[in-house]
């Protein structure tokens, strides 16, 4: 299949929902890269910058991870996709080239987030 990257600046907020991992085989043998790295696994959900919804998505990386804890917002690098098919299963995988925690902030654009999402649910009720 094909290897399509993934614009990160299009994506709104993401932020890690299952910290990072070794990526198991169904033996429980570590997976390795080409170049005989270990992978990492790591769960993060994804938010459309104009909308509501999100996705979970995981992405494996050959770099372990450091400072990623459940409900931290990180960065993604050089992240693609790639659909696959497998004995009539198909999905997508995702990997990148590393991903790091955010450094906090004030928090002013969560709480801009949250009052551009209150005012679009309240403009219904005028």
């Amino acid at each position: 299949m094909q290897n399509k990257p993934v614009d990160v600046g299009r994506l709104g907020s993401i932020r890690c929902v299952v910290p990072p991992e070794l990526r198991t085989g169904p033996d429980g043998r570590v997976r390795q890269d080409r170049d005989g790295n270990a992978q990492w696994i790591t769960g993060l959900s994804v938010r459309q910058a104009e909308g509501r919804r999100a996705d979970v998505i995981e992405v494996v990386t050959s770099v372990q991870p450091q400072g990623i804890t459940e409900g931290s917002e990180v960065r993604v690098e050089n992240l693609w996709a790639n659909d696959w098919a497998v004995d009539g299963r198909t999905g997508t995988s995702y990997r990148a080239d590393g991903i790091t925690p955010l450094a906090s902030t004030s928090g002013a654009p969560s709480a801009a987030g949250g009052q551009s999402a209150g005012a679009r649910g309240k403009s219904g009720d005028a």
